[in-house]
């Protein structure tokens, strides 16, 4: 745990305000929900909470069959960070951020679909592989994630300019037995 030398009383209502340069750090929200934990040794910690997060093991087995049905890879993520990924190298992608481009695609809530025209989105800080298609994973009428697919491994350094089928829309196709490239 980083100590930050903020200190913040209690209000008779019991509210603590979390400074703006944490919450900017952290990329809380208004609204977002947060835990509250304690420890022996009287230390009370809040922690983003993540409903996909909780459900990590089961976002990873859907994760694996979306990537069977679509045969690209995907990433799903919470509102701040990778969850699950199949069809890359999990170390690669594990716990990093969302790039601020995908959040900034997530507040609108509606999906994207990369047509091969402008500037391809890289959904993950500090990896440099853009996405096909993207959808916002939405539960109680709250953005709680994103699905995405990223670009095949066969068409690895191609970018909006230089696009691997310049005659075909370079997108997932629904079809009677799922997704495909």
């Amino acid at each position: 745990m980083k100590a930050t030398g903020i200190v913040r009383r209690i209000d008779d209502l019991g509210r603590v305000v979390i400074p703006k340069e944490i919450r900017r750090t952290m990329r809380i929200r208004e609204g977002d929900p947060l835990e509250i934990y304690t420890n022996s040794e009287g230390e009370v910690i809040f922690k983003k909470y993540s409903p996909i997060s909780e459900m990590s093991e089961n976002a990873g087995s859907a994760a694996e069959v979306i990537h069977k049905l679509g045969s690209a890879p995907v990433v799903i993520f919470d509102r701040d960070h990778v969850v699950a990924v199949s069809g890359v190298q999990k170390k690669e992608y594990s716990e990093r951020r969302l790039s601020q481009g995908l959040e900034e695609l997530l507040e609108t809530r509606k999906g994207w679909v990369y047509e091969g025209d402008g500037k391809p989105l890289l959904p993950v800080e500090g990896v440099q592989k853009h996405a096909v298609a993207i959808s916002p994973i939405i539960a109680m009428g709250d953005i709680a994630g994103a699905v995405c697919f990223l670009a095949p491994e066969r068409f690895k350094g191609h970018t909006a300019s230089a696009h691997p089928c310049p005659n075909r829309r370079y997108v997932p196709r629904p079809t009677a037995r799922g997704i495909t490239a």
